[in-house]
């Protein structure tokens, strides 16, 4: 299953290289058949010339006959999946893993939009956009040297909803209803109730907890980070903290499962990336790999690689690692985006593919 889905992807990537339509199958039953063979006969014991004694023989074969059954994974629902952008849900899923912020970046994210300052603009993670695929890897990158500190933070922005009614309008009931979602208090000096509700708000990538602000502030910050698609993850890296020396104020944007795949085909040829260095304000890095997964392809079969895939006369493969996982990491990445968006495989509708070994 696992090298059926590894190999599904890479051969994506191929077709996506090609500007061909991307398409995966899933297996959605395996049946287990088994064969049971019994016999037995009698030979004569070796016993010389003393008697004619016969000596039973019994033997027996087993054998698994599997039937796979195998469907296109195809219809609305996944296609909708396809297409629409990733929630910032599914980032700080990938990150609270152990997953690299940079790498995750370079995938999921398709720009940088800054706000509020001279660098205010929108960077594309599109190599034929230089200027923005340049400060766009400068960012990823330095949101990584603060992860490497562990100093980075993705966390719900969490503050108190508070609200303030005249007790005279508010009848025995709306208050019993109140008390289901508020925290009441009663202000008999002013006659007033003042209503408190707990909100976990929108996620933002920070180099400070976000516990540490005030109620206002942490409100404030949700508020602006609402007024943002539901694709955006704000990222609001402050001085006076680890990586501070650059700060950077703004959202990811997130892209689909559909325009990852894009992405990484066409930088084998059509845009490939290039080497991009670090910002002036950021620290040593270990990990800047020019390319965000490096796919190679020949004419003949290549040797000495763990996954390798042909479409239309050519191979594909993952180049060998050089010095860390960067490619086997992305790839099991990849692998974990892949599984959040599709769904469970429907039993009825889209005709089977019966296979029996």
């Amino acid at each position: 299953m696992t090298d059926l889905l590894s190999k599904q992807l890479l051969l994506n990537i191929a077709r996506a290289h090609q500007h061909q339509p991307i398409h995966f199958t899933g297996i959605s039953n395996i049946a287990a058949t088994f064969n049971f063979q019994f016999n037995a006969g009698a030979t004569p014991a070796f016993t010389g010339d003393n008697g004619s004694l016969m000596t039973p023989v019994f033997g027996g074969t087993v054998s698994e006959n599997p039937t796979i059954s195998i469907v296109p994974i195809e219809g609305e629902e996944f296609t909708r999946r396809l297409l629409t952008p990733f929630q910032e849900s599914k980032l700080t899923m990938l990150l609270r893993q152990g997953a690299d912020v940079d790498l995750i970046l370079r995938l999921l994210a398709g720009e940088l939009r800054l706000y509020g300052n001279e660098q205010a603009g929108i960077y594309a993670n599109n190599p034929s956009d230089i200027q923005g695929y340049r400060l766009f890897r400068q960012a990823v990158l330095h949101l990584s040297s603060i992860q490497d500190k562990n100093r980075l933070y993705a966390e719900p922005l969490m503050f108190d909803q508070k609200l303030t009614l005249s007790a005279d309008s508010m009848t025995a009931d709306q208050i019993a209803a109140l008390q289901k979602d508020y925290t009441l208090d009663y202000s008999a000096e002013r006659n007033q109730i003042l209503l408190s509700k707990k909100i976990i708000g929108r996620i933002v990538l920070t180099n400070y907890d976000p516990a540490t602000l005030s109620n206002d502030e942490r409100k404030r910050l949700h508020e602006e980070a609402n007024e943002r698609a539901d694709n955006d993850v704000m990222v609001d890296i402050r001085p006076g903290f680890t990586g501070g020396e650059w700060p950077i104020h703004g959202v990811f944007r997130l892209r689909s499962f559909h325009n990852v795949l894009n992405f990484i085909g066409q930088s084998i040829d059509g845009t490939p990336e290039y080497p991009v260095n670090k910002h002036s304000q950021t620290p040593f890095v270990t990990e800047n790999p020019i390319s965000t997964l490096d796919i190679f392809v020949s004419a003949d079969e290549p040797e000495d690689t763990e996954l390798t895939t042909q479409f239309n006369g050519s191979y594909y493969s993952l180049k060998p690692e050089t010095g860390y996982q960067w490619n086997r990491e992305g790839f099991r990445l990849l692998s974990q985006i892949f599984q959040m968006t599709i769904t469970e495989l429907g039993q009825q509708g889209a005709p089977a593919i019966t296979i029996a070994k």
